[in-house]
């Protein structure tokens, strides 16, 4: 026990303490000194940065000074004396840290080194939420954080669809330029323009420049044949008839993936409400559809029972009124695509020369006898591929390894598939995650949409950015078209473009206002599946502390989208999404309940999180 007069500092461990206090400064100071270390050795990308992001990009480098450290130990220290353990600090890193200097100093009293001065807190918080908005523009008043859909190509021709879309929370929508054409682009963008002025809800564009995507070459078509199937129960019970729309067969093919019939136009002006066109499908089985509306752009018909409608097969218009029954024939249907069949172990060609794909071909004992083939564009990869490196089909559903490789051809061998084998279709994705690739980071494709893009959208996205150089080629782009200030967002999808991301938003901050994506589907397989949690984290980090926002993508909810049923995972990971600045929903047949769940979702989360603090509200089960 301490005796009257007895000085604590006589005490040795006093002493200690106070030498511990000491050295917490001082790791402190060491931080604050490679902040200023970090800013001289940038200081002319720090020019480059536009106004609106000047003291963001400074705060940026001040929070890789501080990450450049492992501070566990200091934070636990920290947290032991009822200090902040700098776990918050990314908005304003030197604030924060000087902060925690001041206090020590209090505590330890010590006079000497007492620092009187005051470095005020800037409102980084703010700043990210103005640049939010600038970018995405104002989400709803009840929800921070916007909802970004992709449309299908039917959203170029069903304005109903796409109103259907807003109302049930969209807030912005994406076109994938990679797909469809400029005319399918052009009827989407008048959907959505017509559906915002309608409904009195604003909905940015943003288009994505497809980007050096290595992509699978078409395939040799099939038959020309039209699979129609009403929707089912667990038990085959019918829960809704399947919808066709019967067009003109001298009109131009829209090219869409609705079911879409072309008939002459005879048989359209003869069929009335209730008529019914009969027909045997291409097995022998007779089938019915009925007219339910007909209008300007032809009949729509439902139908009860799976039917299979080929090219040039007969049919009767019976009319209900007369009974007559006029014969005539389906027009042309697009041929049905033969998907390539990939067990572990087959041989897979890629060839540079735009053959149509075909799929192996089998002797009487199954053995291949010649491997399957199937392009691949951009042909670059010919000549920076190499032997054992390895291969991801599909967003990684098939997997192989390159064993051999000349000019013309890529030899992979499957080493993961489904047991039953993998379908590989047309334009689907292929990654080389081991191959450090020297690809232009703007392709002929992409200066060509870029005068689209630029005209009509809203927010311009750049695919497979590799280092600082493909932002700035992009943003050298844009100088051309003046009157136009186009946004950009960098989407972040390969293991390149994650290990230069400081870099890159120094890049990207160049331009007023900007943003960041972060592309789950080729970054997890770039950077491997177990790995994209924490890389994730900490592209939230450093976007934050860059005060730029942030789009949280791929396969978000997807089970909702498809099928109808989020699983418990998807549930989890889109209430993560909340941290970010907004949340990509892809396309699918069930999007309106995925757009309602996701809302919801947001809602609830930001009672309880803002970014990766927690709000901390009454809870119900604290009533004991």
């Amino acid at each position: 026990m301490m005796t009257a007069g007895e000085s604590t500092a006589s005490r040795p461990e006093t002493g200690a303490v106070h030498g511990d206090l000491v050295s917490l400064r001082q790791q402190l100071q060491r931080i604050r000194e490679r902040a200023e270390a970090l800013e001289a050795r940038f200081e002319p990308e720090l020019q480059q940065v536009h106004p609106n992001f000047a003291a963001s990009a400074r705060n940026l480098l001040h929070y890789i000074a501080l990450r450049q450290y492992d501070i566990g130990e200091l934070q636990e220290r920290l947290t032991e004396l009822g200090l902040s353990s700098l776990g918050r600090a990314e908005h304003h890193v030197l604030a924060s840290i000087h902060s925690v200097q001041r206090a020590l100093l209090r505590i330890s009293d010590d006079a000497a080194d007492s620092d009187t001065g005051h470095l005020p807190f800037p409102p980084g918080e703010k700043r990210l939420q103005l640049h939010a908005r600038a970018l995405l523009g104002e989400p709803p008043a009840d929800r921070a954080v916007p909802i970004m859909v992709t449309l299908p190509a039917t959203a170029a021709e069903d304005y109903d669809y796409v109103r259907g879309l807003m109302s049930a929370g969209m807030d912005l929508a994406r076109i994938n330029c990679a797909h469809d054409t400029q005319e399918a682009w052009l009827g989407m963008i008048r959907n959505v323009r017509h559906a915002s002025d309608k409904l009195g809800r604003p909905c940015r564009i943003m288009m994505d420049l497809g980007g050096p995507k290595f992509r699978t070459g078409q395939l040799q078509p099939g038959p020309r044949v039209l699979r129609l199937r009403p929707r089912r129960d667990a038990l085959g019970q019918v829960l809704a008839p399947r919808r066709v729309r019967c067009i003109p067969d001298d009109e131009p093919w829209a090219g869409t993936k609705s079911a879409v019939v072309p008939v002459p136009r005879r048989a359209i002006e003869l069929a009335e409400i209730g008529d019914l066109l009969r027909f045997k499908d291409t097995r022998g089985r007779r089938r019915k559809l009925e007219v339910v509306v007909k209008d300007n752009k032809g009949l729509v018909l439902e139908l009860y029972k799976t039917a299979y409608i080929g090219t040039g097969l007969s049919f009767r218009v019976v009319s209900r009124t007369t009974g007559e029954e006029p014969e005539f024939r389906f027009g042309e249907l697009p041929p049905v695509e033969q998907p390539i069949m990939l067990h572990v172990g087959d041989p897979l060609i890629l060839t540079r020369d735009g053959a149509p794909g075909a799929p192996a071909v089998l002797d009487k004992d199954d053995v291949v006898t010649t491997p399957a083939r199937v392009s691949c564009r951009p042909v670059e990869i010919f000549e920076q591929v190499a032997v054992n490196d390895p291969v991801s089909l599909d967003d990684g559903r098939i997997e192989g390894t390159v064993e051999k490789v000349s000019g013309e051809e890529i030899v992979v061998r499957i080493t993961s598939a489904k047991p039953t084998g993998s379908r590989l279709r047309s334009n689907k994705g292929i990654n080389f995650p081991g191959t450090d690739l020297d690809l232009e980071g703007i392709t002929v494709k992409d200066r060509e949409d870029l005068a689209f893009v630029v005209e009509h959208a809203d927010v311009v996205a750049l695919s497979f950015v590799r280092r600082p150089e493909d932002v700035i080629a992009l943003q050298e782009e844009l100088r051309q078209y003046l009157e136009q200030d186009v946004p950009i967002v960098a989407k972040i999808e390969t293991k390149r473009a994650f290990n230069a991301l400081p870099q890159i938003l120094l890049a990207v901050m160049r331009r007023y206002p900007a943003g960041m994506m972060i592309a789950r589907g080729d970054l997890a397989i770039e950077c491997g599946w177990v790995r994209l949690a924490e890389i994730q984290e900490e592209m939230l980090w450093i976007c934050e502390a860059a005060h730029v926002p942030v789009i949280w993508a791929t396969q978000v909810l997807e089970g909702a989208a498809k099928k109808g049923t989020p699983t418990r995972a998807e549930i989890t990971d889109a209430a993560m999404s909340q941290r970010a600045d907004c949340v990509m929903l892809n396309k699918g047949p069930n999007i309106l309940g995925a757009i309602h769940t996701l809302d919801k979702i947001l809602r609830k989360m930001q009672r309880h999180h803002d970014k990766k603090t927690a709000r901390l509200v009454r809870l119900s089960i604290s009533d004991i």
